[in-house]
């Protein structure tokens, strides 16, 4: 479900809540209760509820406390709640690399994913220094968001396999697949190993799977970055199955 799509299923008093700190900024209980026009204790049960869904987070302002010295606690939109409302990022990433291609041609492209491989290595280099194969995949379902449920570590065949279910990007890339390309790229160089992506949004299986081929190492200083090759026709789906424990 789509962040705007989440925002429609919220009951409608939490929309209005999560609209009314959107239009107006940060607001108290009693301002929250007072522009919904309900008690401040039902306000606070839909903030608790919020909350808990990272949606919004409270700030104590001492300026605004009440007679017998009491601070204000008041509450925002978190980066999670803001991103509830349409944004038109995918329509800008597009447009921008539209215009790379038709201002300095295919090759700045490459060239422009080739630097930004670049600086995904770097950022992760050093937490993957001296780890292990295993310990590095554990560490890399981080690579799109911290914590992320929807990256798992599976095999086929004796290979590991970094499946991604919740692609932050799937809008571009399903107008832009070379994009994914990145990933791939610095997968290889962070892994050592080579990486083939075997399953795609794109093609309609739900999810991307990116395959370490154990049998084809990589030196990650002279590794040169290429777009991924695109997928045959009629080829079956690769069959994965949880790592263990």
């Amino acid at each position: 479900m789509s962040h705007p799509d989440l925002l429609k299923a919220v009951s409608r008093p939490q929309r209005e809540m999560l609209e009314c700190l959107k239009s107006t900024g940060p607001a108290s209980t009693a301002e929250l209760a007072r522009r919904l026009k309900v008690t401040d204790e039902a306000a606070r049960r839909h903030i608790l509820n919020l909350e808990s869904q990272g949606w919004i987070t409270g700030t104590t302002d001492r300026s605004q406390g009440s007679r017998a010295g009491r601070p204000v606690t008041l509450y925002q939109l978190t980066d999670a709640g803001d991103h509830l409302f349409p944004k038109r990022y995918d329509d800008l990433s597009l447009a921008l690399l539209k215009m790379v291609v038709a201002v300095h041609g295919e090759g700045a492209l490459k060239e422009t994913l080739a630097s930004i491989v670049d600086l995904q290595v770097a950022g992760w280099e050093e937490r993957l220094a001296g780890k292990s194969l295993t310990s590095r995949m554990e560490i890399l379902r981080g690579f799109y968001l911290e914590d992320d449920p929807f990256i798992t570590i599976e095999q086929h065949e004796g290979n590991p396999v970094l499946v991604e279910r919740n692609c932050p990007f799937q809008n571009v890339a399903h107008s832009e697949p070379r994009l994914c390309s990145t990933t791939v790229a610095t997968l290889s160089r962070l892994l050592g190993y080579r990486v083939e992506r075997t399953q795609r949004m794109q093609n309609g299986d739900g999810r991307c799977a990116f395959q370490v081929l154990l049998d084809q190492p990589i030196d990650p200083e002279s590794y040169r970055f290429e777009f991924e090759p695109e997928p045959e026709t009629g080829t079956e789906p690769l069959s994965t199955t949880p790592d263990e424990e």
